[in-house]
């Protein structure tokens, strides 16, 4: 792996610092996505497919709920 400058270490890290959710986020969906490409089984993808399907309406009605801005 490369070094990296002082300089670009501490700014990597105050980012990291200030964006604890969107690192997490990013983390999370990384993982997902190896999952459902390198590890699911035909069970697996079929009970992950349900899953997403009802986040959708979860979403979805949500969002019909709220007033628009």
């Amino acid at each position: 792996m490369p070094n990296i400058s002082d300089a670009r270490s501490s700014a990597n890290k105050r980012w990291d610092d200030k964006n604890k959710d969107k690192k997490k986020l990013y983390r999370y969906r990384s993982y997902a996505r190896k999952y459902v490409r390198e590890l699911a089984d035909i069970e697996d993808l079929t009970e992950l497919t349900d899953m997403i399907e009802q986040r959708k309406i979860e979403i979805e009605s949500t969002q019909k709920s709220q007033p628009h801005n």
